[in-house]
């Protein structure tokens, strides 16, 4: 019986039939049974020869384009303009003004006739401070008490006395303590049960009150900050009265200083009775700790303050000593060639 005649069966222009894939189709390409009938095993390295290469080269042309652009000079900014002409403009195109403290406040208080709000809003001041030390050292953000010399709030601070001396607790309780106990208040501090505005005690009884140490924080009873001593009249007197102010976000202190409806001179003594504390924690030796000072009230716009007159005066002085006694060393000199 004769075998059946081969026929090939092509399909998008590659032929299907197995038979055309035997060594006696004669048109059959070199090497292609081998191809077909052996997997083939490709390297990663020997399918792209040049990947390693041209991955290097892309990194070096990176590296090439960031070193360009670091050579580059930055782009040079227009120099503003100091003072618009025009009623409106754009404002950043200008420098900010910059104002004196008692013109500051006079345009705070005609802001609030023009605008018709309440005449006693709170004045607020935003300190910007320079926390900068020697090397890479740094002032620690701090937080402090101090007694203006205008109240401008009604509301009394609630002030707790620690103290297991009876008598002790009995002038506290007279003095306007809001609460005076021992160490039963413990666990209702911990508890959150029992909260006040300031914790002051007597040395007596500190050793016991060490649990309170990372609840209360920086609230907690120290002689660093006034509220640890057997005065108990005079560390309530204080606390009671005193404004409280904080450094955030490592650099700024934001606080309330007056009411608007307060006399001007009331206003700039509390603004700078504030500023004066808060010196007192960089050494003068330094730049000042204070680099921008900006006031304004509770539906203001801020105006930044010259800050000439408002920081104190100590830098100036030490300059003046140093020119003394330069001025002496020069005039010793003189003297001995006289009395020679």
């Amino acid at each position: 019986m004769a075998a059946p005649s081969a026929r090939c069966l092509w399909r998008g222009g590659v032929c299907s039939c197995p038979a055309a894939l035997a060594p006696r189709c004669g048109w059959i390409l070199p090497g292609l049974e081998q191809r077909l009938a052996v997997p083939a095993v490709v390297s990663p390295a020997s399918a792209r020869p040049y990947a390693a290469a041209a991955k290097a080269a892309k990194k070096d042309a990176r590296r090439s384009r960031q070193e360009k652009e670091k050579e580059k000079p930055p782009p040079r900014r227009r120099p503003l303009m100091s003072k618009p002409v025009d009623d409106v403009y754009l404002t950043w195109l200008y420098r900010r003004p910059c104002y004196q403290l008692e013109q500051a406040v006079g345009m705070l208080k005609r802001f609030q006739e023009l605008d018709f709000t309440h005449p006693k809003q709170f004045v607020y001041i935003n300190v910007f401070l320079d926390m900068a030390l020697q090397k890479k050292k740094k002032v620690d953000p701090f937080s402090s008490n101090v007694t203006l010399p205008h109240r401008f709030s009604d509301e009394v601070n609630k002030v707790l006395v620690f103290t297991e001396n009876e008598q002790e607790a009995e002038v506290a309780r007279e003095h306007g303590a809001a609460i005076v106990g021992g160490v039963e208040l413990i666990k209702w501090i911990l508890e959150d049960e029992i909260q006040a505005d300031f914790y002051v005690a007597v040395p007596a009884i500190m050793p016991k009150l060490i649990p309170l140490r990372n609840k209360l924080k920086r609230k907690y009873p120290t002689t660093r900050r006034n509220s640890l001593g057997s005065d108990i009249p005079k560390m309530l007197q204080f606390f009671k009265e005193c404004h409280e102010y904080a450094v955030e976000d490592e650099n700024i202190i934001k606080t309330r200083i007056a009411r608007l409806d307060m006399p001007t001179e009331h206003i700039i003594a509390n603004l700078k009775t504030i500023i004066n504390d808060i010196c007192t924690f960089k050494p003068s030796s330094f730049d000042p700790i204070v680099r921008k000072l900006v006031i304004r009230s509770s539906t203001s716009e801020g105006l930044l303050l010259d800050l000439d007159g408002i920081l104190p005066q100590v830098e100036k002085a030490e300059e003046k000593e140093e020119e003394n006694a330069a001025d002496e060393d020069q005039q010793k000199p003189v003297q001995e060639s006289v009395s020679t």
